[in-house]
């Protein structure tokens, strides 16, 4: 019952070009950036034949491409690809092709590629320098994998299927109206709503109703002001974490936290055994704003998030790498996070990062962000608009991660033989 991948599956099959196919004729394109994490071919392209077919992978339709170079092996990177143009492909030279024997179905080959099992196995048997590791051919003669017969395949096959392509819908779901936030939030932030909280018309439809600022035009009931001046304590850079002192204690806002979701989350947050005296002078409560102050990446400086749970005094702190302004009151938080994270922000934070080993932003380069100041009723009738929106993300994004963990369990069980696909469907009905 448990067989070779290379028993079910030719590994880099030679190639012959279908007599059909001319040399000016289009064929499908897939370099490495064109499949997904999540082993989906995410980017059709094409070109033609005679420009690829030296010096590129070649495949046909219903074979699984498998990443072999760290990291995208790690990552998941893969596909199986069908609807190529004329029947045939050309990808990265990183892909090693499986192409499914009569005996096996291809979707069941390709979830066993994707199965977290056979990656972690892969990673252990690549070969070559760091940073230049591969999966060598070999390993799929010897990693065996759980391969009932051709119809169990596709029956589990067509489970994994089902789920599959409910985890696209829900991105798919999840990316348009993240597309619908950003463009809401353009016009708030540009714009703003009146009195009956209703967008205001833009400066071509009523240039009356706007002012030149050093922002551009802006509403005339709106001001502008330094971002360093609408912190009621200034800002200020958080506690230095020591690794012993970590696992236990109050909460700890890292970098790595202010990117998760619409704003900072306590629950994932590592917790930290600050003393008494750091409590009180790094801690965070309802309101407050946070800044990576370090990155290794120059698009990851001063990306910020807010802290939107009312926490009592000291017991919740951040670290030295995050910069915490406390807005004034006539800001509200959710306003100044999204202004922050606008293109004209970024812009401003970037030209004012310092790049050495390490990408940093001082406090000044921060403080020194010129703003829109809405009066604050304004600032929060907009954005009741926006939380409707981020709350429905945050829904369907929990959807999606119950998802995942479903599909991953059922990996686990139907792809090791542990359920027996008959037996599962059997519980269903």
């Amino acid at each position: 019952m448990f067989r070779s991948l290379s028993d079910l599956s030719e590994l880099n099959p030679n190639f012959q070009c279908p007599s059909t196919v001319e040399t000016s004729d289009l064929v499908s394109f897939i370099p490495m950036g064109d499949v997904s994490d999540s082993g989906h071919w995410i980017t059709k392209r094409t070109r033609l034949l005679n420009s690829v077919r030296q010096g590129f992978t070649p495949f046909e339709n219903g074979d699984v491409l498998f990443a072999k170079i760290t990291p995208c092996m790690e990552n998941g990177k893969g596909a199986h690809v069908v609807g190529l143009t004329n029947g045939v492909g050309f990808g990265s030279t990183e892909f090693h092709v499986l192409r499914p024997k009569p005996e096996a179905d291809a979707r069941f080959i390709f979830h066993h590629t994707q199965h977290r099992s056979l990656r972690a196995a892969a990673e252990a048997a690549m070969t070559g320098s760091a940073g230049q590791k591969r999966v060598p051919t070999e390993f799929f003669h010897k990693w065996k994998v759980y391969a009932p017969g051709k119809e169990e395949q596709s029956r589990i096959a067509d489970i994994l299927d089902t789920l599959d392509t409910q985890i696209q819908k829900t991105e798919a779901l999840i990316a348009k109206l993240e597309k619908i936030k950003e463009g809401l939030l353009h016009d708030l932030l540009t714009r703003g709503v009146d009195k009956k909280g209703q967008l205001r018309p833009s400066p071509e439809q009523a240039p009356e109703l706007y002012k030149k600022s050093m922002l551009g035009l802006i509403p005339k009931e709106w001001d502008v002001d330094y971002l360093g001046n609408l912190s009621e304590s200034g800002l200020l850079n958080g506690v230095f974490k020591q690794p012993s002192r970590v696992g236990s204690g109050v909460p700890l806002i890292n970098v790595a936290d202010l990117y998760k979701g619409s704003s900072v989350k306590l629950s994932d947050c590592e917790q930290f055994d600050a003393s008494p005296t750091e409590r009180s002078k790094y801690s965070a409560k309802l309101g407050d704003i946070f800044f990576t102050r370090s990155s290794l990446k120059l698009e990851g400086i001063a990306h910020c998030n807010w802290l939107k749970h009312d926490v009592e005094e000291g017991s919740v702190v951040y670290e030295c790498h995050v910069i915490r302004i406390r807005p004034a009151p006539k800001v509200h938080p959710h306003f100044l996070v999204s202004w922050c994270q606008s293109q004209y922000a970024r812009r401003h934070f970037m030209a004012n990062a310092k790049q050495v080993t390490m990408t940093t932003i001082s406090q000044d380069g921060i403080a020194s962000l010129r703003c829109p100041v809405p009066p604050l009723l304004e600032q929060i009738n907009a954005f009741k608009r926006i939380k409707s929106l981020e709350d429905r993300i945050e829904s369907e994004a929990s959807v999606l991660s119950k998802i995942r963990k479903q599909k991953t369990g059922l990996m686990d069980d139907l792809l090791t033989g542990q359920v027996l696909v008959t037996s599962l469907l059997k519980d269903e009905v």
